[in-house]
């Protein structure tokens, strides 16, 4: 990728003229906005008024040195210092780097390096950004996603995209990745980085829901000093750290519509404007989006943008709840019961029959991570050689007691020894899906493939026999 500076505010400090605008040319033609200074007081002056990203420093001036700006503070920590420094003053150079410079150039200057020295501290910038955004996860690096047979149309679509991904190195397209929450989104956003094309560059995560919305664009895109009240200085936001990487945008949705219109022209315009600036800033970043309801319902609402919408919709993923994984489920609260067993250093325990059953009717309203809690509660608390998961029944809600005539009501139930009522459980149906049709009775009929007359005929039977 060629590199450029576009967006970019610098500034550049030499008393020699002829050097100072060769560097301000050079810079200028990669798309820098630079400003010129010969001495420390016309710096001091630009700085008050102007912000800048970079600075090129000449250590030694006509009124001073070039490194009292930064003793002296009047650089914002934002901007990033490159300092250029006679061979025979390197010492200078060292002492400056100690202050807070990122770099140094000894002169002559090649204007080619300028670019590369720029790109090197931008990087160093974007990963003290990262280091700051980085949160604590001693889980993360032991995550798995386990496809199994249910999910193998979800495992060919996710190879699918990484073939796009190697085929187009850059501009990657966005990805939507739609399920209910604890299905694994992030876990397959993660994959989808550390599996492409962009593994070794930045993977940002954001908890859209998490952002308080005073704050959220500019955690987003960054500010300049003086945008707002506690706008002391610059600052990058997370689109900018994410560059060359992926922004993994979680629970989108709860971005306030103005700021999903500046979501879309950034994945649109691969640019940027920081919150009280006026200068676009080129990025290169692949967007990775996820809801935990279908977007097209928060359309309806208007609480989602249509346009935002069809601009990520291009690749879409869908997760399936855990409960419609079927037989799946035990298998993978196998894997994760051993995962979680070598993490509290105990044996590895295993799953009865009955406790697979159980795994297997319980409806799982917290998805995946509902399971892993699960899963560690019954190792750590249970006592016997195998997990049973006795607080798992009924209705779908953890301890809660058997009903009679509705436990059957999923995949992993067993008939028992002393037989099994059809009649109640046929009873049982109907009222289900006149619940669900709001007692309607053609409604219900319909939900359950008979006519309008059976239904009749049954609760009719019913009440007698009541």
């Amino acid at each position: 990728m060629e590199l450029t500076l576009s967006g970019l505010s610098i500034l550049v400090l030499e008393d020699e003229p002829v050097l100072r605008k060769q560097i301000a040319a050079h810079l200028e033609r990669l798309g820098a906005d630079v400003s010129q200074a010969a001495t420390l007081a016309v710096a001091e002056k630009l700085s008050a008024d102007l912000n800048f990203d970079f600075a090129f420093l000449d250590i030694n001036l006509p009124d001073g040195l070039g490194t009292d700006l930064l003793r002296k503070k009047t650089l914002p920590p934002a901007t990033g210092v490159i300092l250029m420094t006679a061979l025979a003053d390197v010492a200078g150079a060292v002492g400056g780097m100690k202050l807070g410079a990122l770099d140094y150039l000894a002169k002559p200057v090649n204007p080619a390096e300028l670019a590369v020295i720029v790109a090197r501290a931008r990087r160093n910038r974007q990963s003290a950004r990262l280091n700051e955004h980085k949160r604590e996860d001693t889980r993360r690096a032991g995550e798995i996603f386990f496809f199994g047979n249910a999910l193998a149309g979800l495992e060919k679509q996710m190879e699918k995209i990484l073939e796009v991904d190697a085929r187009l190195q850059d501009a990657l397209p966005p990805v939507l990745i739609q399920g209910e929450t604890g299905t694994g989104k992030t876990t397959l956003a993660r994959m989808l980085h550390q599996r492409g094309p962009r593994a070794s560059e930045p993977l940002v995560e954001v908890n859209c829901s998490a952002l308080p919305e005073t704050l959220a664009e500019s955690e987003l895109f960054g500010h300049e000093r003086g945008a707002f009240t506690d706008a002391k200085a610059a600052r990058m936001g997370l689109f900018e750290a994410a560059n060359g990487g992926t922004l993994f945008l979680d629970e989108m949705a709860s971005l306030p519509m103005p700021l999903q219109a500046k979501v879309l022209s950034a994945i649109e315009d691969h640019k940027i404007r920081r919150v009280g600036g006026n200068k676009p800033i080129s990025i290169d970043v692949r967007v990775i989006a996820a809801a935990n309801r279908p977007l097209t319902e928060l359309i309806a609402e208007g609480r989602f943008r249509e346009d935002l919408y069809h601009r990520l919709d291009l690749f879409r993923i869908n997760v399936p709840a855990l409960r419609e994984r079927g037989g799946d489920i035990a298998r993978l609260a196998e894997l994760m019961a051993a995962r979680i067993c070598a993490r509290h250093r105990m044996p590895v325990r295993a799953i009865s029959a009955a406790g697979a059953r159980r795994l297997m009717g319980y409806r799982w309203p917290g998805n995946v991570r509902e399971l892993e809690h699960e899963l560690e509660r019954a190792i750590v608390f249970e006592e016997g050689p195998a997990l049973d998961f006795a607080q798992l029944q009924g209705d779908g809600k953890p301890g809660s007691p058997v009903k009679d005539g509705t436990d059957w009501f999923n995949a992993g139930y067993s008939f028992p020894s002393e037989g099994f009522s059809l009649e109640t459980a046929i009873n049982w149906l109907i009222e289900h899906a006149l619940a669900q049709a709001g007692d309607n009775v053609s409604a219900a009929a319909r939900l359950l493939g008979v006519s309008r007359d059976y239904i009749r005929y049954r609760l009719e039977g019913h009440a007698k026999d009541g």
